[in-house]
């Protein structure tokens, strides 16, 4: 089964035991994380989509790591001017293994 989902602004298709990187969350190693914010469902087959969001399903999972990407240079000049910047950006990110995906109606 694989899931569409929103979190942090952006949309991350998902499956159950895998790994995804997203924008930092503000939660330790080892919390679990819910997320009901399921824009679509795939079953083999069959597949929902929501308007804009799936009401009854959600994705479980648990923060393995907070971490840095490798640092990107931003470098800007102008030729024979004597204009020269550069900066460097280095984005926090959190990783998270997704346990479960499933519907409140399963867990009731």
């Amino acid at each position: 089964m694989k899931a569409v989902m929103e979190a942090g602004g952006f949309q991350y298709t998902v499956q159950e035991t895998e790994k995804i990187k997203m924008p930092k969350l503000d939660a330790k190693i080892g919390d679990k994380i819910k997320f009901d914010k399921i824009l679509a469902i795939v079953d083999g087959k069959k597949s929902q989509f929501g308007k804009p969001y799936l009401k009854g399903y959600f994705v479980e999972g648990e923060i393995i790591s907070q971490g840095r990407y490798p640092k990107v240079i931003v470098f800007k000049f102008k030729r024979r001017k004597g204009y020269k910047r550069k900066k460097g950006h280095r984005q926090s990110y959190t990783e998270i293994l997704v346990k479960k995906i499933s519907t409140k109606k399963a867990t009731e």
